[in-house]
C-alpha cells in the first residue's frame, strides 16, 4: 500500500557537466550537471538583450519545506501485475517492493537534468529549510557547517525566502545558517519583503533583502520574498524587537518599487501557506507567478488521485491580479520528496500560459521481504521492468545519486551515527503521533483509529515524563507540534528521540492559577480554529490536567469539566480557578508561541533542562527496570472527549469526516 507521498516525472540522460562548488569551495563533481553561477546570473551572451516585451520562456525549478529532510524516504509499490521473473522462495510472486525516493542527492542531480534541458531557468527555496530532523538538531550553531546549507549549496539556488522556521532558533540561529548558506562559492539572495531585524539583531547587515533582479535570455526578472507574519511571530522565536510587517501591503510596495525600476516580469517567493498565495495573487497588481510554501501542499492532476492521493489543487493554479492578467501559483509539497518544474511563457511582459509539475525522483534499487522473512533486492530485468513502469505514469524520473552531496552526508553521519544509533529502550507498540484528534498526522497504520478519540500517545508519555523530571510540578502542559513522528514498535535510538524532539528548548516551570490554564486550553485551540493561517501545533496535551473539548463552539466554551490530578498522585477533582499550580512547560510556549497566550505573563523559572532528557530519562528508567514503553492508561489522556468544529462527537461516531485544518 502506498505511503501517501507525491511522485511526478523528467526523463533524461545522466549528463557530466561541471558542477556548483561544493561547501569547502572545492570544484563541483564530475558527473553532475552545473548551475549557472552565483545568483543565477544571466546566461549565454548570444541571447541577451532580449526584448522584455516579446515573447519569452522561463522555468521555475522549486522546493519548499524541506525540513533538514536529506537523505530520501521509500514507500510500498505494488508490482503484482508486472508478473516479474523472481518470485518468492516459496514460488509466490512478488507483491509488493520498496522504493527508494526524494532526498537532496537524487533531487541534486534530477534538478540539473530539467536544468540542463530549459535555455531561461531559475532555482528557487520557498522557505523552512531547517528544522525537522538530527541533521539540524545536532549540526546548528556556530561550531558547525549547516548540512542543509552544504547540500542547498549542491543545488546553488538563485533565490531562498525565509520560512517561519529558520526563526526556531531565534535571529542568531538564522545567522548562523544563513552564513552557512553563503559560505561557498554559491551565493544565495536570501528574500523578505517583511522582516525588519531588531537594531541589535544578528540579521542586521545585509542577511536578508526584500527582492533580487537577476536575468536570464536578456531580460530581469524580480524575485520578492515574503515570510508568514503571525505564525512566524506566535510559533516561532524572533528576537524581541524584530519585527513582520503585514504580508500583503509588503508585497505590494515591494512590487511597486521593481516596477518602478523597469522590471516586468515579477516572482513572488512566499512562505505563507497555498490559500493565502491565493489571496495575495488576486489581491496585488504586478503579479506574474507565486512559488510558495509553509502549507506543504500537494498539486497535481487526477493522476494522483488515481495514486489514492488528494491534491490540494492543480499544478499550477491559476488566479488573476489585480490588473486582470494570469497569476501562476506552484507548491511542491515537502520534505525533498519532489520538487517543482513550471514552465512560464510571457508575451509583453505578461503570462500568457503555463504548465508544469511536481517531479519526484526516484532509486533503482527495489527491495522486497521474501517468503523467508528476508529482506532482498530485486535484480536484472525486473528491476528494467519496475523502473519501466513507474516512468510510464509519467510521474516519476530515476535519478543517480549526486555523488559530492553522498559524501558530505557519509562525513556527517561518521560524525553522529555511532552515538544516534544507541538503543535506549523498547517500544512494546507503536506509539502514536497526532495533533488534533482524528487529524490523520501519523504515518503507521491504525494510529488513527487510536489516536481518534484522545489524541497522541507519544505527547502523553512525554508530558508525563516532563512530570518525572520536575519534581515539584502538578501539572505539565506541552504544544502537540512540539514532537514531530510515531514511534514504531521495536527498538528506541537516541536518533528516534531527536527526531521525535527536534527543537532546541529547555523545560522551565511556573505557577498559574487555574482560570489562568483554561484560559491556556481555549487560547491554544483558537489559534487553529479562529484563524486562517494557525498551526494545529498548538493543540495542548497535558499529564495531571484533563478536559472535553467541543471545537464546534465558540471561544470560551471549547473547554469545559476540567480537573486536575497532581502528579497523578491521587484523584481527579474539578480545577479550582483560583487555587494556584505549578505548571512544567517548554521555553518556546513559556513566551506566549503557538497563541499560549497567558503563558507570557508567567514568572518562569528556567530548570535548563534540555528538552529531550526528560523522555530519555524515562524511556532509560524503564529499560532499568526490565520493561518497554506502552500507552499509558486512557485515564491519564488530557482529551478527555473530542467534538470536532462540525459537531461530530468522536466518542459517539467513528467516522467523523476529516477536517482539513
Amino acid at each position: 500500500m502506498f505511503k501517501k507521498i507525491f511522485m511526478i516525472s523528467v526523463i533524461g540522460a545522466f549528463a557530466a557537466l561541471g558542477g556548483c562548488s561544493g561547501d569547502d569551495g572545492s570544484p563541483g563533481a564530475p558527473g553532475a550537471i552545473g548551475p549557472a553561477g552565483p545568483q543565477g546570473e544571466a546566461g549565454p551572451q548570444g541571447i541577451a538583450g532580449t526584448d522584455a516585451g516579446a515573447s519569452f520562456d522561463l522555468t521555475i525549478l522549486h522546493l519548499n519545506d524541506t525540513h533538514s529532510n536529506i537523505t530520501g524516504d521509500d514507500f510500498d509499490y505494488d508490482v503484482s501485475g508486472l508478473a516479474l521473473e523472481t518470485t518468492n522462495l516459496d514460488g509466490t510472486a512478488i507483491r509488493e517492493v520498496k522504493v527508494l525516493y526524494g532526498g537532496y542527492p537524487r533531487v541534486t542531480t534530477a534538478m540539473r537534468i530539467a536544468e540542463s534541458q530549459s535555455p531561461n531557468v531559475l532555482k528557487l527555496h520557498a522557505g523552512d529549510a531547517i528544522t525537522g530532523t538530527n541533521y539540524y538538531s545536532l549540526f546548528k550553531g556556530g561550531t558547525h557547517i549547516s548540512p542543509d546549507a552544504i547540500m542547498m549549496n549542491r543545488i546553488c539556488f538563485d533565490a531562498f525566502t525565509v520560512g517561519n522556521h529558520e526563526f526556531d532558533d531565534g535571529d542568531s540561529g538564522l545567522a548562523d545558517f544563513l552564513s552557512d548558506l553563503n559560505s561557498s562559492d554559491c551565493i544565495t539572495p536570501v528574500l523578505s519583503a517583511n522582516i525588519v531585524p531588531a537594531p541589535t539583531s544578528p540579521l542586521q547587515g545585509g542577511y536578508i533583502q526584500p527582492y533580487v533582479i537577476t536575468e536570464r535570455g536578456g531580460v530581469e526578472i524580480a524575485i520578492v520574498g515574503s515570510t508568514t507574519k503571525r505564525k512566524t511571530e506566535v510559533s516561532s522565536q524572533p528576537d524581541a524587537g524584530t519585527t513582520l510587517l503585514e504580508e500583503l501591503p509588503a508585497l505590494q510596495s515591494t512590487i511597486d518599487e521593481v516596477v518602478g525600476l523597469g522590471v516586468e516580469h515579477i516572482i513572488l517567493l512566499t512562505h505563507s501557506q497555498y490559500d493565502v498565495d491565493l489571496t495575495f495573487a488576486t489581491g496585488l497588481t504586478g503579479v506574474d507567478v507565486i512559488v510558495g510554501g509553509d502549507s506543504h501542499s500537494l498539486l497535481g492532476d487526477s493522476t494522483l488521485t488515481d495514486l489514492g492521493f488528494t491534491p490540494d489543487g492543480p499544478y499550477p493554479t491559476m488566479a488573476t491580479n489585480l490588473d486582470g492578467n494570469p497569476v501562476c501559483i506552484v507548491q511542491a509539497w515537502e520534505n525533498t520528496h519532489a520538487f517543482g518544474a513550471l514552465h512560464v511563457n510571457f508575451s509583453e511582459g505578461t503570462v500568457t500560459s503555463c504548465h508544469g509539475n511536481a517531479i519526484m525522483p526516484i532509486d533503482n534499487r527495489f527491495e522486497y521481504e521474501d517468503s523467508d522473512g528476508e529482506d532482498k533486492f530485486l535484480a536484472g530485468t525486473d528491476v528494467t521492468t519496475i523502473v519501466e513502469d513507474l516512468t510510464s505514469e509519467d510521474e516519476f524520473v530515476h535519478a543517480i545519486e549526486d555523488q559530492i552531496a553522498l559524501d558530505h552526508i557519509a562525513t556527517f553521519d561518521a560524525q553522529v551515527g555511532p552515538a544516534l544509533a544507541r538503543v535506549i529502550g523498547t517500544a512494546s507498540v507503536p506509539l502514536c503521533y497526532e495533533r488534533v484528534p482524528g487529524q490523520g498526522r501519523s504515518s503507521i497504520d491504525g494510529c488513527t483509529a487510536s489516536t481518534y478519540q484522545h489524541g497522541s500517545d507519544i505527547t502523553t508519555i512525554f508530558v508525563k515524563s516532563m512530570i518525572d523530571a520536575i519534581g515539584s510540578a502538578d501539572i505539565a502542559i506541552q504544544n502537540g507540534g512540539g514532537l514531530r513522528i510515531d514511534i514504531p514498535s521495536g527498538d528506541i535510538t537516541l536518533d528516534d528521540i531527536y527526531t521525535l524532539l527536534p527543537y532546541s528548548n529547555t523545560i522551565v516551570e511556573g505557577d498559574m492559577t487555574g482560570q489562568a490554564i483554561i484560559a491556556v486550553l481555549e487560547n491554544a485551540i483558537s489559534n487553529f480554529e479562529d484563524t486562517t493561517d494557525g498551526s494545529t501545533g498548538s493543540y495542548p496535551y497535558a499529564y495531571g490536567l484533563r478536559f472535553d473539548v467541543d471545537a464546534s463552539q465558540t471561544f470560551g466554551s471549547r473547554i469545559s469539566n476540567v480537573e486536575v490530578n497532581s502528579r497523578v498522585a491521587g484523584n481527579w477533582t474539578p480545577i479550582d480557578l483560583n487555587a494556584t499550580y505549578r505548571v512544567v512547560t517548554n521555553s518556546f510556549t513559556a513566551g506566549g508561541r503557538d497563541n499560549y497566550i497567558e503563558f507570557a505573563d508567567v514568572t518562569w523559572n528556567n530548570t535548563y533542562t534540555e528538552y529531550r532528557d526528560p523522555l530519555m530519562r524515562y524511556i532509560e528508567n524503564l529499560t532499568s527496570l526490565g520493561q518497554s514503553v506502552a500507552p499509558l492508561s486512557e485515564d491519564v489522556y488530557s482529551t478527555k472527549s473530542f467534538i470536532d468544529r462540525n459537531g461530530c462527537n468522536h466518542a459517539i461516531d467513528l467516522n467523523c469526516a476529516s477536517i482539513n485544518y
